[in-house]
Protein backbone atom coordinates (compact mmCIF):
# COMPACT_ATOMS: atom_id res chain seq x y z
CA UNK A 1 0.00 0.00 0.00
CA UNK A 2 2.40 2.24 0.67
CA UNK A 3 4.37 2.00 -3.04
CA UNK A 4 1.36 3.41 -4.34
CA UNK A 5 1.12 6.23 -2.10
CA UNK A 6 4.37 6.66 -2.73
CA UNK A 7 3.94 6.90 -6.32
CA UNK A 8 1.15 9.55 -5.72
CA UNK A 9 3.22 11.35 -3.41
CA UNK A 10 5.48 12.07 -6.36
CA UNK A 11 3.16 13.09 -8.76
CA UNK A 12 1.84 15.21 -7.09
CA UNK A 13 5.03 17.00 -6.45
CA UNK A 14 5.52 17.46 -10.29
CA UNK A 15 2.58 19.12 -10.75
CA UNK A 16 3.61 22.05 -13.05
CA UNK A 17 3.62 25.74 -11.33
CA UNK A 18 2.69 28.84 -12.51
CA UNK A 19 6.04 30.59 -13.83
CA UNK A 20 6.75 33.96 -14.36
CA UNK A 21 8.12 34.88 -17.92
CA UNK A 22 11.59 35.12 -18.15
CA UNK A 23 11.27 38.70 -19.07
CA UNK A 24 10.17 39.40 -15.77
CA UNK A 25 13.81 38.06 -14.36
CA UNK A 26 15.48 40.82 -16.47
CA UNK A 27 17.27 43.98 -15.52
CA UNK A 28 15.57 47.11 -16.73
CA UNK A 29 17.96 48.30 -19.80
CA UNK A 30 19.61 51.52 -19.02
CA UNK A 31 17.63 54.49 -20.75
CA UNK A 32 14.25 55.66 -19.09
CA UNK A 33 12.03 54.48 -21.29
CA UNK A 34 12.90 51.06 -20.71
CA UNK A 35 12.39 51.75 -17.03
CA UNK A 36 8.55 52.68 -17.85
CA UNK A 37 8.18 50.00 -19.45
CA UNK A 38 9.97 47.35 -16.39
CA UNK A 39 6.80 46.79 -14.33
CA UNK A 40 5.20 45.51 -17.45
CA UNK A 41 7.66 42.26 -18.00
CA UNK A 42 6.02 39.83 -16.27
CA UNK A 43 4.25 37.25 -18.01
CA UNK A 44 0.51 38.42 -16.38
CA UNK A 45 1.11 42.04 -17.62
CA UNK A 46 2.36 41.50 -21.21
CA UNK A 47 -0.74 42.48 -22.99
CA UNK A 48 -0.68 45.43 -21.15
CA UNK A 49 1.69 46.93 -23.64
CA UNK A 50 0.44 47.24 -26.71
CA UNK A 51 -2.83 49.10 -25.27
CA UNK A 52 -0.66 51.39 -22.64
CA UNK A 53 1.42 52.11 -25.46
CA UNK A 54 -1.00 53.11 -28.54
CA UNK A 55 -2.92 54.83 -25.95
CA UNK A 56 0.41 57.44 -25.13
CA UNK A 57 1.03 57.67 -28.77
CA UNK A 58 -2.13 58.64 -29.59
CA UNK A 59 -2.04 61.02 -26.94
CA UNK A 60 0.78 62.51 -27.63
CA UNK A 61 -0.06 62.86 -31.64
CA UNK A 62 -3.54 64.66 -31.00
CA UNK A 63 -1.78 66.79 -28.60
CA UNK A 64 0.70 68.13 -31.30
CA UNK A 65 -2.37 68.15 -33.74
CA UNK A 66 -3.60 71.12 -31.24
CA UNK A 67 -1.12 73.41 -32.27
CA UNK A 68 -0.77 75.55 -35.45
CA UNK A 69 -0.02 73.62 -38.97
CA UNK A 70 1.68 74.72 -42.08
CA UNK A 71 0.08 77.72 -43.96
CA UNK A 72 -2.03 78.37 -40.79
CA UNK A 73 -3.41 81.83 -41.41
CA UNK A 74 -1.09 82.55 -44.21
CA UNK A 75 -2.41 83.83 -47.16
CA UNK A 76 -2.06 83.46 -49.75
CA UNK A 77 -1.08 80.56 -50.74
CA UNK A 78 -1.36 78.85 -46.91
CA UNK A 79 0.44 75.92 -46.96
CA UNK A 80 0.91 71.73 -47.37
CA UNK A 81 -2.41 71.59 -44.92
CA UNK A 82 -4.79 73.48 -48.11
CA UNK A 83 -3.39 71.30 -50.23
CA UNK A 84 -4.11 68.31 -49.04
CA UNK A 85 -7.67 69.86 -48.38
CA UNK A 86 -7.62 71.42 -51.64
CA UNK A 87 -7.18 67.49 -53.15
CA UNK A 88 -10.11 66.52 -51.25
CA UNK A 89 -12.14 69.29 -53.03
CA UNK A 90 -10.88 68.49 -56.32
CA UNK A 91 -11.54 65.01 -56.21
CA UNK A 92 -14.94 65.17 -54.83
CA UNK A 93 -16.24 67.64 -56.75
CA UNK A 94 -14.60 66.90 -59.95
CA UNK A 95 -14.18 64.14 -62.74
CA UNK A 96 -11.66 62.04 -62.85
CA UNK A 97 -10.39 63.58 -66.06
CA UNK A 98 -9.68 66.99 -64.31
CA UNK A 99 -7.84 66.19 -61.31
CA UNK A 100 -4.63 66.42 -62.51
CA UNK A 101 -4.88 69.47 -64.48
CA UNK A 102 -7.21 71.79 -62.70
CA UNK A 103 -5.69 75.36 -61.33
CA UNK A 104 -2.01 73.92 -61.49
CA UNK A 105 -1.04 77.21 -59.43
CA UNK A 106 -2.81 76.33 -56.53
CA UNK A 107 -1.99 73.40 -55.21
CA UNK A 108 -1.82 70.79 -57.87
CA UNK A 109 -2.36 67.57 -57.46
CA UNK A 110 1.18 66.31 -57.65
CA UNK A 111 0.65 62.77 -56.09
CA UNK A 112 0.08 59.13 -57.57
CA UNK A 113 -3.64 57.88 -57.85
CA UNK A 114 -3.57 56.34 -54.21
CA UNK A 115 -3.40 59.49 -52.95
CA UNK A 116 -6.45 60.77 -54.80
CA UNK A 117 -8.47 57.93 -54.13
CA UNK A 118 -7.41 58.48 -50.54
CA UNK A 119 -8.41 62.21 -50.72
CA UNK A 120 -11.41 61.61 -52.37
CA UNK A 121 -12.45 59.13 -49.48
CA UNK A 122 -11.47 61.42 -46.90
CA UNK A 123 -13.69 64.37 -48.70
CA UNK A 124 -16.43 62.36 -49.62
CA UNK A 125 -16.67 61.62 -45.90
CA UNK A 126 -15.82 64.89 -44.39
CA UNK A 127 -18.44 66.33 -47.13
CA UNK A 128 -21.25 64.65 -45.46
CA UNK A 129 -20.38 66.18 -42.02
CA UNK A 130 -20.12 69.92 -43.51
CA UNK A 131 -20.13 70.49 -47.34
CA UNK A 132 -18.56 73.86 -46.97
CA UNK A 133 -15.29 72.34 -45.85
CA UNK A 134 -14.61 70.88 -49.32
CA UNK A 135 -16.76 73.61 -51.97
CA UNK A 136 -14.96 74.20 -54.87
CA UNK A 137 -13.33 77.44 -54.96
CA UNK A 138 -15.39 78.82 -52.11
CA UNK A 139 -13.57 76.63 -49.31
CA UNK A 140 -10.32 77.83 -50.37
CA UNK A 141 -7.66 78.64 -47.28
CA UNK A 142 -10.32 77.68 -45.05
CA UNK A 143 -8.88 77.33 -41.05
CA UNK A 144 -12.06 76.40 -39.97
CA UNK A 145 -11.67 74.84 -36.48
CA UNK A 146 -14.08 71.94 -36.93
CA UNK A 147 -12.14 71.35 -40.22
CA UNK A 148 -8.96 71.15 -38.32
CA UNK A 149 -9.67 68.78 -36.29
CA UNK A 150 -11.84 66.42 -38.77
CA UNK A 151 -8.16 66.63 -40.82
CA UNK A 152 -6.21 65.85 -37.91
CA UNK A 153 -8.81 63.14 -36.95
CA UNK A 154 -8.32 61.33 -40.82
CA UNK A 155 -4.21 62.38 -40.17
CA UNK A 156 -4.30 60.18 -37.22
CA UNK A 157 -7.09 57.00 -37.99
CA UNK A 158 -5.33 57.24 -41.33
CA UNK A 159 -1.70 56.00 -39.44
CA UNK A 160 -3.67 53.83 -36.90
CA UNK A 161 -4.97 51.52 -40.00
CA UNK A 162 -1.31 51.68 -41.93
CA UNK A 163 1.73 52.44 -40.14
CA UNK A 164 0.93 51.49 -36.48
CA UNK A 165 -0.25 47.82 -37.23
CA UNK A 166 3.03 47.53 -39.61
CA UNK A 167 5.14 48.44 -36.82
CA UNK A 168 3.65 46.18 -34.41
CA UNK A 169 4.20 42.88 -36.88
CA UNK A 170 7.71 43.98 -37.49
CA UNK A 171 8.79 44.60 -33.59
CA UNK A 172 6.98 40.94 -33.12
CA UNK A 173 8.47 39.28 -36.06
CA UNK A 174 11.76 40.65 -36.48
CA UNK A 175 12.24 40.84 -32.41
CA UNK A 176 11.86 36.83 -32.57
CA UNK A 177 14.14 36.36 -35.47
CA UNK A 178 16.68 38.54 -33.15
CA UNK A 179 16.04 36.30 -30.26
CA UNK A 180 14.80 39.79 -28.46
CA UNK A 181 13.00 38.74 -24.90
CA UNK A 182 9.23 40.32 -24.75
CA UNK A 183 10.42 43.04 -22.74
CA UNK A 184 12.85 44.03 -25.20
CA UNK A 185 10.68 44.30 -27.83
CA UNK A 186 8.17 45.69 -25.92
CA UNK A 187 10.85 48.46 -25.64
CA UNK A 188 11.32 48.68 -29.11
CA UNK A 189 8.05 49.31 -30.05
CA UNK A 190 7.78 52.27 -28.01
CA UNK A 191 10.78 53.79 -29.46
CA UNK A 192 9.65 53.39 -32.98
CA UNK A 193 6.09 55.03 -32.29
CA UNK A 194 7.46 57.58 -30.49
CA UNK A 195 9.46 58.69 -32.91
CA UNK A 196 9.56 62.09 -32.83
CA UNK A 197 10.25 63.58 -36.74
CA UNK A 198 7.24 61.78 -38.09
CA UNK A 199 4.78 62.27 -35.45
CA UNK A 200 5.64 66.37 -36.37
CA UNK A 201 5.32 66.68 -39.26
CA UNK A 202 2.17 64.26 -39.93
CA UNK A 203 0.25 65.36 -36.98
CA UNK A 204 2.03 69.15 -36.70
CA UNK A 205 3.12 70.80 -40.33
CA UNK A 206 0.18 68.06 -41.21
CA UNK A 207 0.65 65.27 -44.17
CA UNK A 208 -0.27 62.06 -44.64
CA UNK A 209 3.40 60.10 -44.64
CA UNK A 210 2.29 57.41 -42.44
CA UNK A 211 -0.20 56.00 -44.83
CA UNK A 212 3.42 55.65 -47.71
CA UNK A 213 5.65 54.05 -44.81
CA UNK A 214 2.81 52.17 -43.54
CA UNK A 215 2.44 50.24 -46.97
CA UNK A 216 6.40 50.15 -47.25
CA UNK A 217 6.99 48.49 -43.87
CA UNK A 218 3.90 46.34 -44.59
CA UNK A 219 6.21 44.92 -47.48
CA UNK A 220 9.03 44.78 -45.24
CA UNK A 221 7.13 42.59 -42.58
CA UNK A 222 5.82 40.77 -45.74
CA UNK A 223 9.61 40.42 -46.63
CA UNK A 224 10.96 38.81 -43.58
CA UNK A 225 8.00 36.46 -43.16
CA UNK A 226 8.64 34.90 -47.21
CA UNK A 227 5.65 35.96 -48.68
CA UNK A 228 7.45 38.07 -51.10
CA UNK A 229 4.82 38.51 -54.07
CA UNK A 230 2.41 39.99 -51.00
CA UNK A 231 5.77 42.17 -49.99
CA UNK A 232 5.93 43.32 -53.46
CA UNK A 233 2.02 44.29 -53.56
CA UNK A 234 2.46 46.45 -50.60
CA UNK A 235 5.23 48.26 -51.80
CA UNK A 236 3.63 49.07 -55.18
CA UNK A 237 0.60 50.52 -52.96
CA UNK A 238 3.39 52.33 -51.27
CA UNK A 239 4.76 54.18 -54.30
CA UNK A 240 1.70 54.57 -55.89
CA UNK A 241 0.79 57.08 -52.74
CA UNK A 242 3.81 59.02 -52.24
CA UNK A 243 6.75 59.04 -55.18
CA UNK A 244 9.27 59.44 -52.02
CA UNK A 245 8.68 55.61 -51.65
CA UNK A 246 11.74 55.36 -54.50
CA UNK A 247 14.11 55.82 -52.24
CA UNK A 248 13.53 52.50 -50.68
CA UNK A 249 12.91 51.03 -54.58
CA UNK A 250 16.37 50.11 -55.10
CA UNK A 251 17.31 48.31 -52.29
CA UNK A 252 14.11 46.42 -52.53
CA UNK A 253 15.09 45.31 -55.88
CA UNK A 254 18.30 43.99 -55.40
CA UNK A 255 16.95 42.12 -52.41
CA UNK A 256 14.17 40.35 -54.41
CA UNK A 257 16.69 40.08 -57.54
CA UNK A 258 19.11 38.05 -55.23
CA UNK A 259 16.59 35.83 -53.70
CA UNK A 260 15.98 34.78 -57.18
CA UNK A 261 19.79 34.16 -57.72
CA UNK A 262 20.89 32.68 -54.76
CA UNK A 263 21.90 30.06 -54.33
CA UNK A 264 20.60 28.97 -57.73
CA UNK A 265 18.20 31.32 -60.74
CA UNK A 266 14.70 31.15 -59.74
CA UNK A 267 13.38 32.21 -62.79
CA UNK A 268 9.34 31.19 -62.66
CA UNK A 269 9.79 33.51 -58.85
CA UNK A 270 11.33 36.18 -60.83
CA UNK A 271 8.67 35.72 -63.29
CA UNK A 272 6.00 36.31 -60.64
CA UNK A 273 7.68 39.17 -59.11
CA UNK A 274 7.37 40.74 -62.37
CA UNK A 275 3.89 39.72 -62.98
CA UNK A 276 2.59 41.25 -59.49
CA UNK A 277 4.20 44.29 -59.90
CA UNK A 278 2.93 45.18 -63.41
CA UNK A 279 -0.61 43.82 -61.80
CA UNK A 280 -0.69 45.56 -59.13
CA UNK A 281 0.57 49.05 -61.09
CA UNK A 282 -2.18 48.16 -63.43
CA UNK A 283 -5.09 47.79 -60.79
CA UNK A 284 -4.11 51.35 -59.51
CA UNK A 285 -4.44 52.89 -62.52
CA UNK A 286 -6.96 51.40 -64.25
CA UNK A 287 -9.07 53.71 -62.22
CA UNK A 288 -7.47 56.84 -63.65
CA UNK A 289 -6.84 55.70 -67.39
CA UNK A 290 -11.18 53.92 -67.36
CA UNK A 291 -12.09 57.53 -65.79
CA UNK A 292 -9.61 59.97 -66.85
CA UNK A 293 -8.22 59.12 -69.96
CA UNK A 294 -4.81 58.16 -71.34
CA UNK A 295 -3.51 61.57 -71.47
CA UNK A 296 -4.83 61.74 -67.30
CA UNK A 297 -2.53 58.74 -67.01
CA UNK A 298 0.45 60.93 -68.57
CA UNK A 299 -0.30 64.19 -66.33
CA UNK A 300 -0.43 61.94 -63.42
CA UNK A 301 3.42 60.61 -64.42
CA UNK A 302 4.31 64.44 -65.36
CA UNK A 303 3.18 65.78 -62.24
CA UNK A 304 4.91 63.05 -59.73
CA UNK A 305 7.85 64.13 -61.53
CA UNK A 306 8.47 68.05 -61.16
CA UNK A 307 12.15 67.99 -62.61
CA UNK A 308 10.91 71.95 -63.69
CA UNK A 309 11.27 72.63 -60.15
CA UNK A 310 14.53 72.70 -60.34
CA UNK A 311 17.49 70.83 -57.86
CA UNK A 312 16.10 72.14 -54.50
CA UNK A 313 13.65 74.41 -53.55
CA UNK A 314 13.90 75.07 -49.41
CA UNK A 315 17.13 74.87 -47.82
CA UNK A 316 17.87 71.30 -47.12
CA UNK A 317 20.43 69.93 -45.77
CA UNK A 318 21.99 67.46 -48.49
CA UNK A 319 25.06 67.42 -50.90
CA UNK A 320 23.81 69.95 -53.18
CA UNK A 321 22.16 72.83 -51.03
CA UNK A 322 25.02 72.51 -48.23
CA UNK A 323 27.71 72.52 -50.95
CA UNK A 324 25.61 75.51 -52.50
CA UNK A 325 27.80 78.23 -50.07
CA UNK A 326 31.09 77.28 -52.33
CA UNK A 327 29.93 76.63 -56.04
CA UNK A 328 26.64 78.01 -57.00
CA UNK A 329 25.23 74.86 -58.86
CA UNK A 330 21.69 76.36 -59.87
CA UNK A 331 23.45 79.74 -61.14
CA UNK A 332 26.84 77.92 -63.25
CA UNK A 333 24.72 74.64 -64.91
CA UNK A 334 21.05 74.07 -66.65
CA UNK A 335 18.91 71.87 -65.22
CA UNK A 336 19.32 69.39 -66.94
CA UNK A 337 23.20 68.97 -66.68
CA UNK A 338 22.24 69.32 -62.54
CA UNK A 339 19.74 66.38 -63.18
CA UNK A 340 22.66 63.76 -64.88
CA UNK A 341 24.95 64.32 -62.17
CA UNK A 342 22.38 64.01 -59.64
CA UNK A 343 21.80 60.73 -61.11
CA UNK A 344 24.84 59.69 -61.23
CA UNK A 345 25.79 60.76 -57.81
CA UNK A 346 23.17 58.95 -56.36
CA UNK A 347 23.85 56.07 -57.75
CA UNK A 348 26.79 55.86 -56.79
CA UNK A 349 25.73 56.09 -52.82
CA UNK A 350 23.12 53.97 -53.43
CA UNK A 351 25.56 50.93 -54.80
CA UNK A 352 27.07 49.29 -51.95
CA UNK A 353 24.18 49.05 -49.93
CA UNK A 354 22.10 47.45 -53.07
CA UNK A 355 25.13 45.11 -53.65
CA UNK A 356 25.11 43.75 -50.40
CA UNK A 357 21.91 42.89 -49.78
CA UNK A 358 21.96 41.35 -53.75
CA UNK A 359 25.03 38.85 -52.88
CA UNK A 360 23.68 38.97 -48.98
CA UNK A 361 19.73 38.79 -49.15
CA UNK A 362 19.42 38.47 -45.65
CA UNK A 363 16.15 39.23 -43.92
CA UNK A 364 17.81 40.72 -41.10
CA UNK A 365 19.88 43.18 -43.35
CA UNK A 366 16.55 44.53 -44.49
CA UNK A 367 16.11 47.64 -42.11
CA UNK A 368 19.99 48.64 -42.76
CA UNK A 369 19.76 47.91 -46.53
CA UNK A 370 16.61 50.66 -46.56
CA UNK A 371 18.53 53.22 -44.10
CA UNK A 372 21.40 53.59 -45.75
CA UNK A 373 19.67 53.00 -49.27
CA UNK A 374 17.30 56.03 -48.06
CA UNK A 375 20.11 58.23 -46.90
CA UNK A 376 22.00 58.25 -50.43
CA UNK A 377 18.82 59.47 -51.99
CA UNK A 378 18.36 62.03 -49.94
CA UNK A 379 21.93 63.05 -49.75
CA UNK A 380 22.03 63.46 -53.49
CA UNK A 381 19.04 62.84 -55.52
CA UNK A 382 17.40 65.87 -57.16
CA UNK A 383 14.46 68.21 -55.61
CA UNK A 384 14.73 66.77 -51.79
CA UNK A 385 12.70 68.59 -49.66
CA UNK A 386 13.77 68.61 -45.81
CA UNK A 387 10.43 66.63 -44.83
CA UNK A 388 12.26 63.87 -46.87
CA UNK A 389 14.65 62.88 -43.91
CA UNK A 390 11.56 60.42 -42.76
CA UNK A 391 12.41 58.14 -45.67
CA UNK A 392 15.79 57.50 -43.97
CA UNK A 393 14.96 57.80 -40.71
CA UNK A 394 12.16 55.05 -40.10
CA UNK A 395 14.29 52.31 -41.01
CA UNK A 396 17.16 53.57 -39.18
CA UNK A 397 14.58 53.62 -36.02
CA UNK A 398 13.49 50.05 -37.35
CA UNK A 399 17.17 48.58 -36.26
CA UNK A 400 16.71 48.92 -32.80
CA UNK A 401 13.52 46.05 -33.11
CA UNK A 402 16.91 43.50 -33.35
CA UNK A 403 19.08 45.52 -30.97
CA UNK A 404 19.10 47.27 -28.05
CA UNK A 405 22.35 47.50 -27.42
CA UNK A 406 23.82 51.02 -26.07
CA UNK A 407 25.62 52.06 -29.27
CA UNK A 408 22.79 51.45 -31.09
CA UNK A 409 20.25 53.13 -28.78
CA UNK A 410 22.86 55.89 -28.36
CA UNK A 411 23.05 56.18 -32.47
CA UNK A 412 19.95 56.18 -33.34
CA UNK A 413 18.28 58.48 -30.70
CA UNK A 414 21.12 60.98 -31.88
CA UNK A 415 19.93 60.60 -35.93
CA UNK A 416 16.55 61.47 -34.76
CA UNK A 417 17.68 64.45 -32.77
CA UNK A 418 19.66 65.59 -35.35
CA UNK A 419 16.24 65.00 -37.96
CA UNK A 420 14.62 67.11 -35.81
CA UNK A 421 16.39 70.04 -36.05
CA UNK A 422 17.04 70.05 -39.46
CA UNK A 423 13.60 70.63 -39.94
CA UNK A 424 13.87 73.74 -37.43
CA UNK A 425 12.93 76.33 -39.92
CA UNK A 426 10.12 74.25 -41.19
CA UNK A 427 9.12 74.02 -38.19
CA UNK A 428 9.27 77.57 -36.72
CA UNK A 429 8.08 79.04 -39.90
CA UNK A 430 4.70 76.34 -39.22
CA UNK A 431 4.62 78.12 -35.95
CA UNK A 432 5.46 74.43 -33.88
CA UNK A 433 8.36 75.66 -31.87
CA UNK A 434 6.82 74.84 -28.84
CA UNK A 435 6.06 71.27 -29.84
CA UNK A 436 9.46 70.79 -31.82
CA UNK A 437 11.70 71.90 -27.95
CA UNK A 438 8.95 69.01 -25.89
CA UNK A 439 9.51 66.89 -28.63
CA UNK A 440 13.07 67.09 -29.26
CA UNK A 441 14.03 67.07 -25.74
CA UNK A 442 11.50 64.38 -24.42
CA UNK A 443 12.76 61.67 -27.05
CA UNK A 444 16.33 62.73 -26.34
CA UNK A 445 15.52 61.93 -22.63
CA UNK A 446 13.41 58.75 -23.10
CA UNK A 447 16.81 57.13 -24.95
CA UNK A 448 19.22 57.80 -22.48
CA UNK A 449 21.10 60.85 -24.87
CA UNK A 450 22.06 62.72 -22.22
CA UNK A 451 23.87 60.01 -20.29
CA UNK A 452 25.05 57.51 -22.76
CA UNK A 453 27.44 58.29 -25.76
CA UNK A 454 28.56 55.78 -28.50
CA UNK A 455 31.46 53.40 -27.49
CA UNK A 456 34.16 54.73 -29.83
CA UNK A 457 35.99 58.03 -29.31
CA UNK A 458 34.97 59.41 -32.96
CA UNK A 459 31.59 59.05 -32.41
CA UNK A 460 31.61 60.59 -28.82
CA UNK A 461 33.34 63.41 -30.49
CA UNK A 462 30.66 64.00 -33.32
CA UNK A 463 27.25 63.66 -30.74
CA UNK A 464 29.41 65.45 -28.36
CA UNK A 465 30.37 68.46 -31.14
CA UNK A 466 26.95 68.33 -32.75
CA UNK A 467 25.07 68.71 -29.99
CA UNK A 468 26.97 71.85 -28.97
CA UNK A 469 26.86 73.39 -32.17
CA UNK A 470 22.77 72.53 -32.12
CA UNK A 471 22.31 74.30 -28.92
CA UNK A 472 24.68 77.21 -29.80
CA UNK A 473 22.97 77.88 -33.22
CA UNK A 474 19.65 77.76 -31.13
CA UNK A 475 20.79 80.10 -28.21
CA UNK A 476 22.50 82.48 -31.06
CA UNK A 477 19.24 82.27 -33.20
CA UNK A 478 17.33 83.35 -29.92
CA UNK A 479 19.17 85.93 -28.68
CA UNK A 480 20.94 87.86 -32.14
CA UNK A 481 18.21 86.83 -34.52
CA UNK A 482 16.60 90.71 -33.99
CA UNK A 483 19.69 91.99 -32.83
CA UNK A 484 23.40 92.70 -34.38
CA UNK A 485 22.72 90.56 -36.94
CA UNK A 486 18.93 91.01 -37.72
CA UNK A 487 20.32 91.79 -41.16
CA UNK A 488 21.19 88.51 -42.29
CA UNK A 489 17.82 86.23 -41.45
CA UNK A 490 19.82 83.47 -43.70
CA UNK A 491 22.47 83.04 -41.82
CA UNK A 492 20.95 80.48 -39.42
CA UNK A 493 19.56 78.55 -41.86
CA UNK A 494 22.45 78.14 -43.33
CA UNK A 495 24.23 77.12 -40.17
CA UNK A 496 21.05 74.61 -40.05
CA UNK A 497 22.03 73.21 -43.42
CA UNK A 498 25.77 72.82 -42.73
CA UNK A 499 25.53 70.94 -39.52
CA UNK A 500 23.04 68.45 -40.20
CA UNK A 501 24.64 67.90 -43.22
CA UNK A 502 27.73 67.23 -41.55
CA UNK A 503 25.81 65.00 -39.10
CA UNK A 504 23.76 63.35 -41.73
CA UNK A 505 26.93 62.30 -43.62
CA UNK A 506 28.47 60.72 -40.76
CA UNK A 507 24.79 59.25 -40.23
CA UNK A 508 25.32 57.70 -43.61
CA UNK A 509 28.51 56.36 -43.32
CA UNK A 510 28.06 54.59 -39.76
CA UNK A 511 24.83 52.34 -41.16
CA UNK A 512 26.80 51.49 -44.14
CA UNK A 513 29.10 50.53 -41.84
CA UNK A 514 27.01 48.74 -39.66
CA UNK A 515 25.34 47.28 -42.98
CA UNK A 516 28.56 45.87 -44.04
CA UNK A 517 29.34 44.28 -40.65
CA UNK A 518 26.33 42.94 -39.94
CA UNK A 519 26.37 41.03 -43.45
CA UNK A 520 29.42 39.34 -42.81
CA UNK A 521 27.94 37.64 -39.26
CA UNK A 522 27.34 33.99 -40.16
CA UNK A 523 25.96 33.86 -43.51
CA UNK A 524 23.29 31.65 -44.23
CA UNK A 525 21.16 30.91 -47.03
CA UNK A 526 17.61 32.42 -47.77
CA UNK A 527 14.74 30.55 -46.47
CA UNK A 528 12.48 29.76 -49.57
CA UNK A 529 8.65 29.77 -50.02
Amino acid sequence: MSLPQQGASKQRTKKPKATRSVSFSLPALPFPLASFLHPLRSASSQWLVLPVLLMVSILFRWAVGLGSYSGMAAPPMHGDFEAQRHWMEITTNLPTKEWYWHDLEWWGLDYPPLTAYHSRLLGVIGGMINPDWFALFDSRGSDDVALKTFMRATALASELLTYVPAVVIFVRVFGRQADLSKYDKGVALAAILMQPTLMIIDHGHFQYNSVMLGFALLAVDCFITDHIYWGSFFFVLSLSFKQMALYYAPAIFAYLLGLCVHPNINVPRLVLLGATVIVTFSLVFAPLAVFGGREQVAQCLFRVFPFARGLWEDKVANFWCATNILVKFRERFDSGMLQKASLVTTSVAILPPCLILFFNPQKRLLPLGLAACAWGFFMFSFQVHEKSVLLPLVPTTLVLAGSLDKNTVSWVSWMNNVAMFSMWPLLRRDGLQLQYTVLTLLYAWLMGTFEHLPKHWFGKLVHVGSYIAILVTHLAEAFFFKGPLREYPDLWVVANVEISFGCFTVAWMWVLWRLWKESRKGRKKPKRE
